[in-house]
Parts: C-alpha cells; sequence; structure tokens
C-alpha cells in the first residue's frame, strides 16, 4: 500500500489511535489508518466512522509512507517496528518535527494553555491526580488526562477551554514527542521497566527525559540522581527527596516528635494528618507540591487538597484490618521499582513485619533488588503466577519463600502466617496477564477475598 500524497498515516486501532482519529477528522486532516495485527478489533466501526479513510492491516513493511504528510503512531506501538525505519530521523519541513510523532506531539500543537507533565517509572497517576485536586483547590479549572484517564486529544475536545492541562505521560508517549514546552514537567523515579520496547535502562531513561524539552520549571528526585536533566538547562529545577534542606529541597522533618512535608526549614503539614502512608506516598505529596508551587498554587489550598486526598485504587491502598493485621492492595506494582517503593514505605511503619504476595509476568526484570529490603522488613514472601519460579531463586537465603499457585491460594496462606500488628502487602513487582486480564482485576480479587473473610467474622 502506498499512503496518498498528503495523507497522514496514523498507525494503531487503539484507544489512542482512535483518539488520533477523531483529532484529525475534526480539524479536516485526510489520514489513513494502518495497524499491524491482520484484524483488530474495533475495524468495522470505524470503516463505519470513517468510510473513506484508506485502511491496511498487516505488516508495516508493505506500506510505502515516502507521500505521506507524516506519521502518527500510537504509545503501544514500537516506532522502531520494522517498515518504520528511519522515520524519527526525518523531519518534515511543514512542522519542523520528525515525520514520525505521536499523539502528544499534535497535542503540544493544538493547545494553547499551559501544560504540567508528569513521568516516572511509578506513581505517575497518584501524583497526577493529586496535582489535579491541588488545582482545583486553588482555583484553576484544571483537566487532567493523558495516560491516565481521558486520552489527551480527547481533552481538547472535552475541555477546550481549560486554564491549565494536567497530563500523565508514558515514556511510550514521550518517544515520540520531540518538543512539549511544558510550564512544569515533573520526574517521578526511574527503575527497570518496559526493557521488552526500550532495550536498556539507559534507553527508558532517554525516553523518559524527553518530558524535559523546552520546560520552564523541572521537578526531579534528590534520591534519584538518574531523574536529573541529562543535559544543561535554563529551566528552574526544583528537587524532592527524603530529607529536606536549608537551600529549599522539599522533604521531610522529623520536629516535636512527628514526621512534617517541609520546603526548606518551613513546615508545611504533617504526616499524621495525611490519609496517605508510607514514605513512598509523603515524597509523591512533596512531588505534587512542587509542581504546584512551581504552578502558582496557593499553598494553603494545596494543603487542604493534600490533607483530604485519599489516594487512588490499587496504589498501597488500605482494603481491612482483620484480627490486627492490615491488609493493603499495591496491585498497581507492577514492576521492581514499584514494589521496592511499596516494601520500604510501608515497611518502617509497621509495629510487626511484612508478608508480601508477589508473582505474575515480571517482563524479563531483575528481581533481586527485592532481598534486601525484605530480609529487613518480611516474615515471610509468597509467590504464584508465571514467574514465581524467577522471584523464588532471588529472594531465597535472603527471607523466607514459599510458592503457591494462585493468589487465593498465597492469601489463604498469609493469614495463617500473619501475626497481629503485620500487614499482607500485594505489591506484585509482575505485571497480571497470566492470571487476570489486567492489574486491576487482580487488585479486586485481593478486596474481594478481604470483604468476604470480614463478612464471615462478623456473620
Amino acid at each position: 500500500m502506498q499512503i496518498p500524497q498528503g495523507v497522514t498515516a496514523v498507525i494503531g486501532l487503539g484507544v489512542s489511535g482512535r483518539a488520533i482519529c477523531r483529532h484529525l477528522a475534526r480539524r479536516g486532516v485526510p489520514f489513513a489508518l494502518l495497524d499491524t495485527r491482520p484484524a483488530p478489533p474495533g475495524l468495522e466501526a470505524f470503516k463505519a466512522l470513517y468510510p473513506t479513510a484508506p485502511i491496511h492491516c498487516g505488516p508495516l513493511d508493505e506500506v510505502d509512507f515516502s507521500r505521506a504528510f507524516e506519521v502518527v503512531i500510537s504509545p503501544g506501538v514500537d516506532p522502531f517496528t520494522r517498515g518504520l525505519e528511519g522515520l524519527l530521523d526525518e523531519i518534515n519541513d511543514a512542522t519542523g518535527e520528525p515525520r514520525l510523532v505521536g499523539e502528544i506531539a499534535l497535542f503540544k500543537r493544538a493547545v494553547t494553555a499551559p501544560i504540567a507533565a508528569i513521568t516516572g517509572a511509578n506513581a505517575k497517576s497518584t501524583v497526577t491526580t493529586l496535582l489535579g485536586e491541588m488545582a482545583r483547590a486553588a482555583g484553576v479549572d484544571a483537566a487532567v488526562g493523558g495516560n491516565l484517564g481521558t486520552a489527551a486529544l480527547e481533552l481538547l475536545d472535552t475541555r477546550p477551554d481549560a486554564e491549565l492541562y494536567i497530563l500523565e505521560l508514558s515514556s511510550f508517549q514521550l518517544e515520540t514527542t520531540p518538543h512539549l514546552g511544558a510550564a512544569a514537567a515533573a520526574f517521578l523515579n526511574l527503575s527497570e521497566d518496559h526493557l521488552d520496547r526500550h532495550g536498556t535502562l539507559t534507553g527508558y531513561r532517554q525516553a523518559k527525559a524527553r518530558i524535559f524539552n523546552g520546560a520552564e520549571h523541572i521537578v526531579v528526585n534528590a534520591d534519584d540522581p538518574l531523574t536529573a536533566p541529562p543535559t544543561a538547562t535554563r529551566a528552574q529545577v526544583a528537587y524532592f527527596g527524603r530529607r529536606a534542606h536549608e537551600t529549599g529541597q522539599w522533604g521531610v522533618e522529623r520536629a516535636d516528635g512527628r514526621q512534617w512535608l517541609a520546603h526548606g526549614s518551613e513546615r508545611l503539614v504533617a504526616v499524621d494528618c495525611l490519609n496517605l502512608t508510607g514514605q513512598h506516598n509523603y515524597l509523591n505529596a512533596l512531588a505534587a507540591l512542587a509542581l504546584g508551587e512551581a504552578l502558582g498554587f496557593a499553598r494553603e489550598a494545596m494543603v487542604r487538597a493534600l490533607v483530604a486526598f485519599r489516594g487512588l485504587p490499587h496504589r498501597s491502598e488500605t482494603i481491612d484490618t482483620l484480627g490486627g493485621v492490615r491488609f493493603v492492595n499495591d496491585s498497581k506494582g507492577t514492576n521492581v521499582g514499584a514494589t521496592l517503593a511499596a516494601i520500604e514505605g510501608i515497611g518502617p511503619t509497621l509495629e510487626g513485619q511484612l508478608v508480601l504476595l508477589a508473582g505474575g509476568v515480571g517482563k524479563g526484570a531483575d528481581f533481586t533488588a527485592l532481598a534486601a529490603p525484605l530480609a529487613r522488613y518480611a516474615r515471610e514472601v509468597l509467590v504464584f503466577g508465571k514467574d514465581a519460579p524467577r522471584l523464588k531463586a532471588a529472594l531465597e537465603g535472603f527471607v523466607s519463600v514459599r510458592e503457591v499457585d494462585t493468589l487465593e491460594q498465597a492469601l489463604e496462606t498469609a493469614q495463617t502466617l500473619a501475626r497481629p500488628g503485620d500487614c499482607v502487602l500485594l505489591s506484585p513487582a509482575c505485571a497480571s496477564l497470566d492470571q487476570f486480564a489486567n492489574y486491576e482485576a487482580r487488585g479486586e480479587a485481593f478486596r474481594a477475598w478481604v470483604q468476604r473473610k470480614r463478612s464471615e467474622g462478623e456473620a
């Protein structure tokens, strides 16, 4: 197939691909749809909506892109897929950008209001949502979306008059965004994830760091040097971390027998006033505060929103306490970095120990980083799913590990092991797709089991 002269080629018929097509159609831009799958879901509905759009389903090396105006790729499609060779290096004379871009590049061209952008291996959704709540408390009409909730291009249709766009952005979205120009951009943390796409941790970091391109204000993690801009920048840089310094860093300070979120020497709120628990969530709160400050939000309003914020489902979410044992659902912990954050965030706060439930599809990750903190905080680790043997091999010798078949078996065993003051923590360090439709389904299975046990105990 040859893309007709001047037509935009859209690759991928998923949620983002459909949003791209709707965006182009609203602007009268002719486009063709391509998908590597022979019969992608939703194809017939697409044909009904856009009967004149050229369509190609199959390998991309069967397509001639030479006459296309540009190629817009969905985040789920690797820009180095065979057939797309060199397109990231070719400059489009009309836009000054690569001929291959993603949805966020289209969003940037169309938007007039400022953008706040958040990326990181973990905690993106929590910080994005919390920043949105802070904006609302500060009287700013902000639209929240991107990799979280509503696609960025859909926000242009549903919230065209927003004063601010707050976007969670993944590495897949950023690697095809040449110049974001955010009013404020945060890189929260970095750990191994999506190496099947980016190849190395360096490649993953390079994709994430594109969030800094053209940013006015930058927020980075003082405890994670890999989040710093890789090159010199004229942007104002703010740091958040475990300690607050006189230099104005956002951090945690201990005073008067309490822990406080602080900006330099200024204490803002005691952590025991928050609904969020764990050191990792205190860092998330600090990142949101730093972003809000860069955007001009009133501190009083930000603290008010922070105190009211209860967190997101499946992210270090306390479900219940049964027999003195707390059950925490962190099913969103789909990589080693997220699980490390949960262990190191919750472990030091317990009177007892952790019973960790982990396992699923490991995506090639190295689990050995979990061994040392589990040796400090865990009573036992129960592993299940496809990569349970790899997890067990990485942790044996540091902590007691037991392999079971399913999450339900892990929960039943955990209930017999845990003692009052302990925490049964589901933070799998793995994707869920071997046994569940997604991490939400895994978390809901955890919640349902705990609620059933509560009902049985009250019967």
